[in-house]
């Protein structure tokens, strides 16, 4: 299976904002079921790579269920959005304790639209509940990854890395919005990831997992807890139409570990969690002389807490050069 260099490409799934789970905005940065297949490895040999992904979520909350939006509490949301990210994943010949050196930069457009019911202050200072639908279409906040370094053992089937992640606060923020592309604060992700992809039976084992350390929202005065994420995929790769074909399933897990502060944290330590699984499909095949991977997912959450629940879709397409 040598077309399994599966495109270091993918790496940059980890990449993409969340966009509305739990902690302020109902999420923090990293998208759960984001990464962890082989696709995101680092591809063993230095050049440059690509990438376009595609990603839809939508889901909801109980009427009963309050939220904070851009410093306002919301009830009974419904959230969709839609993010489409380009980028590119350079491995360099630089070793360093062994490893190769690489960077990456991603950049997400998105658009999303949030439905809430959400108090006001109405006249002689009343409080009105009224419903509230907002929208918002922008670049979003810019990840850049300055330092991954990547490993391969037992003859390029096992292959693991470490990595920085860090998310820049460059998409439109509007306190006192439901919807808005970015979050206005930096996150700082240290990481790791591991896949091993059999050679000779197809077989492939990933996992990916980091730590979440966040700044704080200075127009809404809302420090965002630390969060832990992991993503896990089994899957069976075999031969078809001259390429390889992936059939597995994809798992993941996020938790605040510690709580939410500031002014702006009005609902408390607001932890947040969630759960879910789902299949995962994937095609590589060499077009021109370059590997082309193609991955789809579909993630439903299972469990969540503090946040929306709903459902993840993934579509990725990589060249590496």
């Amino acid at each position: 299976m040598k077309t399994r260099l599966i495109l270091a490409i993918a790496i940059s799934t980890t990449l993409i904002p969340a966009v509305m789970r739990a902690e302020e905005g109902a999420g923090g940065h990293y998208m759960p079921g984001a990464a962890a297949s082989a696709v995101d490895a680092l591809p063993g040999k230095t050049g440059f790579a690509a990438f376009n992904f595609f990603t839809y979520y939508n889901g909801t909350a109980g009427p009963s269920r309050s939220l904070v939006y851009g410093g306002r509490i919301a009830l009974g949301v419904e959230a969709t959005a839609y993010a489409d990210t380009i980028g590119v994943v350079y491995q360099s010949d630089l070793s360093l304790l062994g490893g190769k050196y690489a960077a990456a930069l991603a950049i997400p457009f998105m658009w999303m639209e949030v439905k809430a019911g959400t108090e006001l202050t109405g006249p002689a200072g009343r409080t009105i509940a009224r419903g509230v639908r907002d929208t918002a279409s922008d670049i979003g906040d810019i990840t850049l990854y300055p330092f991954m370094l990547g490993w391969t053992a037992l003859g390029g089937d096992l292959k693991y890395d470490i990595r920085l992640g860090i998310y820049a606060p460059s998409g439109g923020f509007e306190a006192g919005r439901l919807a808005n592309t970015g979050k206005n604060y930096w996150t700082f992700e240290p990481g790791f990831s591991i896949s091993w992809l059999s050679s000779k039976i197809g077989t492939e084992v990933s996992i990916f997992a980091g730590f979440d350390f966040n700044t704080k929202n200075g127009a809404t005065d809302y420090q965002t807890g630390t969060q832990f994420h992991a993503d896990a995929t089994i899957e069976q790769h075999l031969p078809l139409f001259g390429g390889f074909v992936g059939v597995g399933a994809n798992a993941f897990y996020y938790q605040q570990l510690t709580g939410d502060s500031g002014s702006g944290a009005t609902l408390g330590s607001f932890k947040g969690h969630t759960a879910g699984i789902g299949p995962v499909v994937s095609y590589v095949h060499k077009v021109g002389g370059k590997d082309v991977a193609i991955e789809v997912k579909w993630l439903p959450e299972i469990s969540a807490t503090n946040r929306t629940k709903g459902d993840f879709i993934w579509a990725k397409v990589g060249v590496l050069f």
